[in-house]
């Protein structure tokens, strides 16, 4: 047996509402696939509170709730023209500030996704950016540089955005800005010292509205150091990830986060932050810290196979590295990003390459089936049995888990979008090569039938395929055997036995199956395996799947008390 060390800050060292997060069920909401209350095909905050007791029913924690700002949607609403207000078509402050109270009310907390790398084009700053000359205090708030060339027509640097394409955009001055994402979506200075008060004011904008946290967005990228002369693309993809390369996780960048954190702490509770970056592992702690965001992803089940090496070595490694930042660590199956894990589950395994291994997270090694070109059958009841079965062991872990909206009823990826009906940048970027994150962001059915399986009166704005009916909350509500009552029931049970953020590994014996017993007797068996196993002695409590003659059937968890 081996055992996990316990973090070095514990939940009894302060208040338990200060420290809620360490062991939260978080649900993920992306908006505008939500709940459409007024049938404009686009879900809203009424939408949302609309559906609060069914989030109530389903026992998370709190809610992240993805960007509900003024945006052109060049990127889902990662391209944001004002921190500080809600898109029309979403809602308004006061529907916000109902959302909260609704939320608190059935006692769930609310985290909202916080954008700091870049804003949209259509941000006033920007705008008075594209008006201004070179050298104006306008343009320093963002990265402008002067091309090549001497009419500045090349630009600065053969850079690639992460969408594809050119990172840099001409302005007609020669000079041209820098997006690391789409073109819409031009990249902040934080060297600037407007750009660090006006984000101190943000936090506080949101925390005073009664919001728990902040989901930091691209956290890794806010500091960068250009030199005169720029890097190219290869001696950038070739520089050491080791705090010292000109644009991703550099050391500086948390000293941007101490300031945050002296805002989060201001606040009674203090407010949380989860970092969103995609660094290595290593120097993932420093992101978690208590004097920076408190919290960082680790997206390493997001890489990893239905396998149990995979799986021992990730969490054994994550655990390990909370003990280091004193914070507690994130499990995360599926998010707005990835393809959903039930389609994952269910195509040919990448190899350990991909999972666990080293711990190098690389956003873009998670685009999993989002090319074009002759696509691996899809193994759907299988996919769905182990995503269950993931999600069981997901849930018995220490530390806090992050549910993606629809993951509880079972859904699939949607790989069929018509190309006139997409909406993600990738897609667009890269002239079709990659369909891109659409299919995951389909939105939610909650009636057997209707024009949008009630999402809304109308059509969704992007189109629902017919066997999402079959999969409707309504069809799964009250049955035994739906993924959204094992959901319901599982969720229940870890607020009832969730305790110290420890486990200790169980010897069964096999390669693939694993097992952890929690500090009260609570045990966790998976069997990633074909082979039908044995269970230890105890009282089952919960199960992915049914037992076989009492015996653990493969791709199947369960959860004992012995």
């Amino acid at each position: 047996m081996t055992e996990v060390l316990e973090p070095a800050l514990t939940p009894d060292e302060t208040t338990a509402d200060a420290t809620w997060w360490r062991q939260a069920a978080v649900y993920q909401i992306y908006p505008r696939a939500f709940a459409d209350s007024n049938a404009d095909g686009i879900g809203d905050l009424p939408g949302i509170v609309s559906r609060v007791p069914y989030l109530r029913a389903l026992g998370v924690d709190a809610v992240w709730l993805s960007p509900f700002y003024p945006s052109a949607l060049a990127d889902g609403g990662y391209d944001v023209d004002d921190y500080r207000n809600v898109d029309p078509l979403l809602g308004t402050l006061d529907d916000f500030d109902s959302l909260i109270a609704a939320l608190h009310d059935a006692g769930i907390k609310l985290i909202v996704d916080l954008v700091p790398n870049h804003t949209s084009d259509r941000h006033v700053w920007f705008q008075e950016a594209m008006a201004a000359p070179k050298g104006s205090p306008a343009r320093d708030r963002y990265i402008f540089r002067d091309g090549k060339g001497p009419d500045g027509a090349e630009p600065p640097a053969d850079w690639t955005s992460v969408f594809g394409g050119p990172a840099w955009e001409p302005v007609g001055d020669g000079q041209w800005y820098l997006h690391h994402f789409a073109r819409e979506q031009p990249d902040l200075n934080w060297k600037n010292p407007e750009v660090r008060a006006d984000f101190l004011h943000t936090l506080r904008f949101w925390s005073d509205r009664g919001v728990d946290g902040f989901r930091v967005d691209v956290a890794h990228g806010l500091a960068k150091d250009l030199l005169d002369e720029l890097p190219s693309q290869a001696e950038l993809d070739a520089h050491p990830k080791d705090g010292t390369h000109p644009l991703w996780d550099r050391d500086e960048v948390h000293e941007i986060y101490a300031e945050w954190r002296k805002v989060f702490d201001s606040y009674d509770p203090p407010r949380t932050a989860v970092a969103e970056a995609w660094v290595v592992a290593g120097r993932r702690a420093r992101y978690a810290s208590a004097h920076g965001l408190g919290q960082a992803f680790n997206f390493d089940l997001l890489e990893a196979d239905f396998d149990a090496a995979q799986f021992r070595d990730i969490i054994t490694f994550n655990l390990e590295q909370a003990v280091g930042s004193g914070s507690s660590t994130t499990w995360v199956l599926s998010n707005h990003d990835v393809v959903r894990h039930a389609t994952r589950y269910g195509l040919p395994p990448r190899g350990p390459s991909a999972g666990g291994g080293d711990h190098t997270a690389d956003k873009q090694g998670k685009e999993w089936l989002l090319t074009r070109g002759a696509e691996p059958v899809l193994q759907r009841e299988l996919g769905l049995r182990r995503a269950r079965a993931a999600t069981l062991l997901e849930l018995a872990l220490p530390g806090s888990s992050y549910l993606y909206q629809g993951e509880e009823l079972g859904l699939h990826e949607v790989p069929d979008i018509p190309d006139e009906a997409r909406q993600d940048p990738t897609f667009f970027r890269s002239q079709g090569a990659e369909i891109g994150r659409d299919g995951c962001r389909v939105p939610l059915p909650w009636t057997r039938d209707g024009a949008s399986f009630g999402f809304g009166d109308g059509k969704a704005d992007l189109p629902q395929p017919a066997w999402f009916g079959d999969l409707a909350v309504e069809v799964q509500d009250g049955d035994p055997a739906s993924t959204l009552t094992l959901y319901r029931e599982a969720l229940a049970l870890r607020r009832e036995l969730q305790t110290a953020e420890t486990m200790t590994w169980l010897d069964t014996g096999r390669d693939d199956v694993l097992a952890f017993r929690r500090p009260n007797g609570w045990v966790c068996v998976t069997n990633f395996g074909d082979d039908v196993v044995e269970l230890p002695h105890g009282e089952v409590l919960v199960t992915s799947m049914p037992l076989d003659d009492g015996r653990l059937p493969g791709g199947t968890t369960a959860w004992l008390r012995g």
